[in-house]
């Protein structure tokens, strides 16, 4: 389908996920706004880049998703916002009693209370242009858990929880929001890991990538960004129209054991 005319805000979107996402949308012709906490050249460069290779309106805002108040301001920036896109996210492993206090309030802070913000900004520009597309990328942890991951669970778990809210609150005008749960995902971030990895169980990458990487995840393939991408599109389409308050898993049979 085309997404001409409308302009999708990404969160977290210089990179990743985010990134993989915005390349899918401007694919299908929706303007572009990307964001992170950084505000380099590069950053700018490759909204450049979006919009020279697909000729789409592409702009780079920065804001830190870990302030509630430059959340809002980031979305009244963006100015017109008909596809929400909430990717904003950060992780760190401890257990429990280990777990820092101050990473706990970040991760709540940007893999969760961020998406609230923006949405309770960007769903009244969507009721004035009269339709509207949220889509919060949570996480196969926002349906099950791990240990050692209590507060990226918890956000997690949070997000599919306010997606379902949003979508009830919505459900009779032209606005659906729905969450895309990803198990592993084959991001720039996870492969610097591989090397590493492999020195330290003295293993293969292929091995690396079957065995401990992929372990809990049924298909032992990574999902890509581009599959995350195009989901976003579909859930923007009309053709999903009466799907609201609801997840969609791109994680390799994970959610399935």
């Amino acid at each position: 389908m085309s997404l001409q005319g409308k302009t999708a805000v990404i969160t977290g979107s210089n990179s990743g996920i985010g990134l993989g996402v915005a390349w899918e949308l401007a694919r299908a012709g929706a303007d572009v706004v990307l964001n992170s906490f950084t505000d380099d050249e590069a950053d700018h460069a490759l909204a450049e880049q979006i919009a020279k290779e697909t000729g789409v309106a592409v702009r780079y805002i920065q804001a830190d998703m870990s302030d509630g108040a430059a959340c809002r301001s980031f979305i009244e920036q963006a100015g017109q916002c008909d596809i929400l896109i909430n990717n904003a996210g950060v992780q760190h492993v401890a257990p429990i009693q280990d777990f820092p206090v101050e990473k706990w309030d970040a991760i709540i802070a940007i893999d969760l209370s961020s998406a609230f913000h923006t949405t309770a900004v960007a769903l009244p520009l969507m009721r004035e242009a009269g339709w509207g597309r949220v889509v919060n990328i949570a996480s196969a942890h926002g349906l099950t858990a791990s240990p050692y991951k209590s507060a990226y669970v918890a956000a997690k778990h949070g997000i599919v929880g306010l997606t379902k809210t949003v979508a009830l609150e919505t459900a009779e005008e032209p606005i659906t929001c729905n969450a895309i749960c990803p198990g592993y995902v084959l991001t720039p971030l996870v492969e610097a890991q591989i090397p590493d990895t492999m020195k330290e169980y003295g293993m293969d990458r292929d091995t690396v990538i079957r065995d401990v990487l992929l372990a809990r995840q049924p298909s032992k393939e990574f999902a890509t960004v581009e599959q995350l991408g195009s989901t976003a599109v579909f859930l923007c389409s009309d053709a999903a129209a009466q799907i609201t308050g609801t997840t969609i898993s791109v994680d390799g049979g994970w959610t399935a054991l």
